[in-house]
């Protein structure tokens, strides 16, 4: 895991210097060394702030060249199968000086084009610079685990991993999106392409772009992902789960480093414990406790971590880690509402202080139909009769359906239309989109089943936006590299080829991956209702809270938000949409310069 730049000039040579502070932005992401590369006419320039997992040695520097000179790589993310491509690239003559992954996705670009991205198994974001050409090719994983934020000028093309390292440029304008700025009070987030500032865009999930000589941009979607029907004996589908599940996570723990395990005592965590052990590896493990909740994780983590034998190291917070909002606003660049923000802040510096990468289970409640709107909106399909259910699988009507049931579900502080208009200060509410709904419109899918339509829509918004966001910068403000096994890609699209009668069943959350483990973690385990790892909602509750944080509101002041709206919300005790208000409020205050 890594931070990466890159700059190119339309005319003339870019600032070396200047582009490695900038680089420097993003020592965070990658304490372990800095790389500068500048191309011979000085029109590009790459970036690179290391954290070395796989080959320590100053073999595995970036950015990283081939023989010939004319490819130059900057890498964020980890290339699983690296041994595999690389025993077939050598075959095909290429040769090798380090063993690392970097350099494998650099021959396997030169050998096959964007044609790599098909052969990859991994998490990245990378850009590769051709000598020859004078092309940039930008790519991002299937899911979006990893981060990439980039500028399109006249005049110059930057990229980074992250928003701060671009504005922090003295010519990227610095205009705030307003239409931005809606999305997120609907959404939580801000959706890809766009960014909180308008000048600036995030390369979506599963999408590459190739800037050419003559600062022409093309790109787009490289990789869709498919639901089926297919419906072989439970038997078989269970064991191949256990298969694709048990091959991720020896992928995932390989490194030339101690990888440790998040472990919250729900299904996923455990479950990735488990298989660890199973493969003969023995992880460190970490849980986070919440002070004053009979309900707190941490008993069911340790129950786990004492039945497999496995070292874990607890970290307790209080209400009083929500003073963290301000840290965040920082952290995430852009703002994120989500509440588990904090805990997974906290729990991100607890491991960081032992190891340098950890597991996570993201990912496994969309694959496998973990989430209650799942149950939802299974039981409000089953409900509607045969005929019913014909006339809404296709069409606009049947679209109309699902994205309001899913925007009900994603509703924690949603703002609509009517509501984001009282909101919003009255010069900006022509920038609240006639239709609130629609990035959900844009990415829920018909005619798939009611559960499979919301879980594709979960990997591409909740997932894909803020899940994945939330757990990348969190951790990488500790410069700790989350590993996600459960997205592995041919794991999700096998559980996604699964017809959805075999793969979800509403008396048995997550079907598929229960199967695989009940009989190996505790009954109590098993048994346990899930919830989310956010603390009880009387840390979030008090009223008082948010009447400090948004007293003389910089974004009430400077005309964004109205005073009104905010002391109806405070009157109300509406601490969700309050909530929005204040880590909007936060953000604002970095974005402005003036967090006092």
């Amino acid at each position: 895991m890594c931070g990466i730049i890159g700059e190119i000039r339309r005319k003339g040579r870019v600032d070396a210097e200047r582009l490695g502070r900038l680089r420097d932005i993003l020592a965070h992401r990658g304490p372990d060394g800095a790389g500068l590369w500048v191309s011979p006419d000085g029109s590009a320039a790459l970036g690179h702030r290391r954290l070395a997992l796989v080959d320590l040695s100053d073999s595995g520097r970036q950015p990283m060249g081939n023989e010939t000179g004319n490819l130059w790589l900057t890498f964020n993310g980890e290339i699983y199968n690296h041994k595999q491509l690389r025993a077939e690239l050598t075959a095909r003559g290429h040769r090798f000086s380090s063993t690392t992954d970097s350099e494998v996705l650099l021959h396997g670009f030169e050998e096959w084009g964007r044609a790599v991205l098909d052969r990859v198994k991994g998490m990245f974001a990378f850009a590769i610079y051709d000598n020859d050409s004078g092309a940039l090719f930008l790519a991002r994983d299937r899911f979006g685990i990893k981060p990439l934020y980039y500028h399109a000028g006249r005049d110059f093309f930057i990229f980074a991993s992250e928003l701060k390292a671009i504005k922090a440029h003295p010519e990227i304008p610095q205009e705030l999106d307003y239409s931005s700025v809606c999305d997120f009070f609907t959404y939580r987030y801000v959706p890809s392409p766009k960014s909180i500032l308008k000048a600036v865009k995030k390369l979506a999930p599963a999408h590459c772009l190739t800037l050419s000589r003559d600062f022409s941009v093309n790109g787009g979607r490289y990789y869709e992902l498919k639901s089926g029907r297919l419906s072989p004996p439970e038997k078989e589908a269970v064991e191949r789960v256990d298969s694709l599940l048990a091959d991720s996570v020896k992928y995932h723990v390989d490194a030339d480093v101690k990888v440790g395990s998040f472990l919250s005592g729900g299904y996923d965590s455990s479950a990735l414990l488990l298989y660890q052990k199973r493969a003969g590896y023995e992880p460190v493990a970490f849980a986070l406790g919440f002070e004053g909740w009979e309900k707190s994780e941490h008993f069911a983590a340790r129950m786990v971590a004492k039945h497999l034998d496995a070292s874990l190291e607890t970290k307790m917070i209080g209400p009083e880690s929500l003073s963290l909002l301000s840290t965040l606003a920082e952290v995430y660049d852009e703002p994120l509402a989500d509440i588990s923000t904090v805990p997974t802040y906290e729990i991100s510096r607890v491991a960081s202080q032992r190891v340098k990468a950890v597991v996570s289970g993201e990912g496994a409640d969309e694959i496998f139909g973990g989430y209650g709107w799942h149950r939802s909106v299974h039981d409000d399909w089953q409900g509607l009769g045969r005929l019913k259910r014909a006339a809404l699988s296709q069409g606009p009507l049947g679209r109309g359906w699902f994205v309001s049931r899913y925007a009900k579900a994603m509703a924690m502080g949603r703002y609509d239309e009517k509501s984001l208009k009282s909101l919003i200060h009255p010069d900006l509410k022509k920038f609240v989109p006639a239709d609130s709904d629609w990035f959900y419109r844009q990415n829920l899918p018909t005619g798939k089943g009611a559960v499979r339509s919301f879980q594709l829509a979960d990997i591409r918004c909740f997932m894909g936006e803020l899940v994945l966001t939330k757990i990348d910068r969190a951790s990488m403000a500790h410069s700790l590299e989350v590993r996600v096994p459960f997205l592995d890609h041919e794991l999700v699209e096998y559980a996604l080829s699964l017809d959805e009668s075999l793969a979800y069943r509403p008396e048995s959350p997550k079907f598929l991956l229960r199967e695989n483990i009940k009989d190996a973690l505790p009954r109590a385990i098993m048994n346990r209702k899930k919830q989310g790892f956010v603390g009880p909602d009387s840390y979030y509750a008090d009223i008082s809270f948010y009447r400090e944080g948004l007293s003389e509101a910089l974004s009430v002041r400077d005309g964004i938000i109205r005073q009104q709206a905010v002391d109806d919300l405070l009157f109300q005790g509406d601490h969700w949409r309050l909530w929005k208000a204040l880590v909007f409020e936060n953000w604002y205050r970095r974005w402005r310069g003036n967090d006092g």
